[in-house]
Formats: structure tokens, C-alpha cells, sequence
């Protein structure tokens, strides 16, 4: 009798549930987490010999313990915690939230539900995703750093300085910069501090895009034959897109990076507008690869005007555009994946 284990991931404890095809508990049990988390559950869960794991956000605050009973060699499911949550609530008789509820609906949700996600072992597509989302925090620290450094130099100078702050302008600028009271000294002193927070991220940003560099050339990807597509663009693309036969088509790909529309008909009219869901992050990898095309002289600017004569909006164009470039990376990752 095959069994499914739902385990509700927390920092400080998991809470495991065993259920059979019939919806039934057979065992629970609460561990602490801790090095020997993995085998208490093996130890607890030898009874049930046909088994499979269902872990609720397997790749949040279930990832290290999904990790672990995958090392160990279990079939384990991810289960997201939107499904975990709707079974839960639906459900008569647990539709209170507490940790035996939420991992029995985390196990009722892997049962009933086709089409989760096989957590895999990490593999060299881990890499690039942290890399990728390295590069992202690091930019977006320095932007605000930037921000800070620009309203400092008002202060000092009349008029700050417009347009895009390099730590080299900056120092400049403030090398002229007499303060004639305390005041000043002060506003002088802060604007050195943010300065030197800026020229350790530049440095930090570029140590991120060296590696990876050498992380893309070691994956061997074609997803870099797309124009526009980059090794920093190529990390984001090839790290949070995984494995990308989990996407049967590559509609179903797009409807994951948000570049396929969403339907907005009304009675006989038929639309279709932006999708503002899926993974963000790919959708703007896409979007930069869809705006370099632009502005050269590629085959996806002819296609862009082309959509333009049609009577599409430059928006609409954009989207039609990206969609293409999702269709591409889909097909140059499959290719990469059969190779």
C-alpha cells in the first residue's frame, strides 16, 4: 500500500503526516530541526515501505529538508502553499491552521493533485540562480546606495549632480566640497561613507558578473545564441527556469515567464492583455533580450516594426516581440537538455 508523508516545513520543527489513498491518517510525528532531522523521519517512516514525500514550499523553508530526503534517495513532491492552503480550507473537519492540518492538507494536495514538481537534486542550474539573484540584490543596493549618494551631493552642492553617479564623479564632486560649519562637515562625512558603500558594490558586482561568466561558459548553453541574451541574462534565464521539461509546451513556459497575454473578452469582442503573473524575473531577462533587438538591426527589430505596420501599439509590439524570444529560449534550453 503505497503512502504519502506531508511534511509542514518550519524553521524550528517539521510536522509529518502519513495518509493512505483513501485520505486517511495512519501516523504523525514532530521533529525538531536539527542535523539529525532526515534521520528520525527515515527511522519513523521505515513502516510505510511504499512511500513517497510531499513537502509543502520544497523550495523555501522546506528546500534543505526536501534536499536531504532526496540525497537519501526518496521521491519527494513539491507542494505549493497557495494548494496546501485551499485544501485546508476547503476541506470539512481541517480547515483550522495549525501544523498536524497544514501537513495533512500538504499530503491530501500531493494525492489529488497531478503535475507537481519532482524536487530533483541540485545541479549547476542552483548555481546560476544564486549567482543571478546575487547580481539582482547587489544592483538593486547599489541603485539605493546611488539615491542616497545623489539627495547627500543636494545638500552640498547647488543643483546636486543629474544624470548616472559614478563613484569616480562623486569623488570629484566631493573633492571640492569646503564645509564652513559642522553641519556641512557632517552631511561632507556621510557622503564619504556612502561613496565608499558604492565603490564596494561596483567592486562586489563586478566579482558576481566574473563568476558568472566562467558559470555560463562551464553550463554550455545555447540560450547565449539568442540576441540579447547575455551571460548575466542567461543566468537569470537558465537559473530560474530549472529544468525546463517540467514545461510541456512552450506555451505553458510562457505562461510561466508572464510572456503570454491573458484573456480579456468581453461578449463577441475578443482581446487579450498583459500578464503581470509568472516568475518576474524571467520576464524581464526576456524583456531586455526583446529591447536590445530593438535597437539594432536584428531580425527581431524587423518583426517588431512589422507588428507596427499591422496596427499594434509599440506595448503590444514589445509583448509580441518578447513572446517570440520566450519561444527561442524554450527551444535553445530544450536543445541543451537532448544534448
Amino acid at each position: 500500500m503505497e503512502v504519502l508523508i506531508g511534511v509542514d516545513p518550519h524553521k524550528r520543527s517539521h510536522h509529518a503526516v502519513a495518509i493512505d489513498r483513501d485520505e486517511t491518517a495512519l501516523a504523525e510525528l514532530s521533529v525538531r530541526s536539527a542535523k539529525d532531522q532526515t534521520e528520525t523521519l527515515l527511522a519513523w517512516a521505515t513502516r510505510f515501505p511504499e512511500r513517497r514525500w510531499a513537502i509543502e514550499s520544497a523550495g523555501g523553508l522546506g528546500y534543505l529538508l526536501s534536499q536531504q530526503l532526496v540525497g537519501a534517495g526518496e521521491e519527494v513532491l513539491d507542494v505549493p502553499a497557495t494548494l496546501a492552503a485551499r485544501v485546508r480550507v476547503l476541506g470539512s473537519g481541517r480547515s483550522q491552521k495549525n501544523d498536524p492540518n497544514d501537513a495533512l492538507s500538504t499530503a491530501i494536495a500531493a494525492l489529488r493533485h497531478r503535475g507537481l514538481r519532482e524536487v530533483r537534486p541540485d545541479d549547476h542550474r542552483a548555481i546560476l540562480r544564486m549567482l543571478a539573484t546575487r547580481h539582482h540584490d547587489l544592483r538593486g543596493l547599489r541603485t539605493q546606495t546611488a539615491c542616497r549618494l545623489h539627495a547627500a551631493l543636494a545638500a552640498l552642492i547647488p543643483g546636486g549632480y543629474s544624470g548616472r553617479l559614478s563613484a569616480k564623479k562623486a569623488a570629484s564632486l566631493l573633492r571640492g566640497v569646503r564645509p564652513i560649519d559642522g553641519v556641512a562637515a557632517e552631511r561632507k562625512a556621510q557622503a564619504q561613507e556612502l561613496l565608499a558603500d558604492l565603490r564596494r558594490l561596483d567592486t562586489a558586482i563586478a566579482s558576481v558578473r566574473k563568476r558568472i561568466i566562467v558559470a555560463i561558459e562551464a553550463a554550455k548553453t545555447s540560450v547565449t545564441d539568442v540576441y540579447g541574451v547575455g551571460p548575466v541574462i542567461a543566468a537569470i534565464i537558465v537559473g530560474h527556469t530549472g529544468d525546463v521539461r517540467r514545461f510541456a509546451t512552450r506555451h505553458h513556459y510562457a505562461s510561466y515567464n508572464g510572456t503570454a497575454p491573458i484573456e480579456a473578452s468581453s461578449g463577441p469582442k475578443k482581446r487579450h492583455r498583459l500578464n503581470p503573473r509568472g516568475n518576474r524575473q524571467l520576464n524581464h531577462a526576456i524583456h531586455i533580450a526583446a529591447v536590445t533587438q530593438i535597437r539594432n538591426d536584428t531580425a527581431g527589430r524587423v518583426y517588431f516594426e512589422r507588428k507596427i505596420a499591422e496596427g499594434k501599439t509599440k506595448k503590444e509590439a514589445l509583448r509580441a516581440l518578447k513572446r517570440r524570444i520566450s519561444d527561442a529560449v524554450y527551444r535553445a534550453l530544450l536543445a541543451d537538455v537532448e544534448r
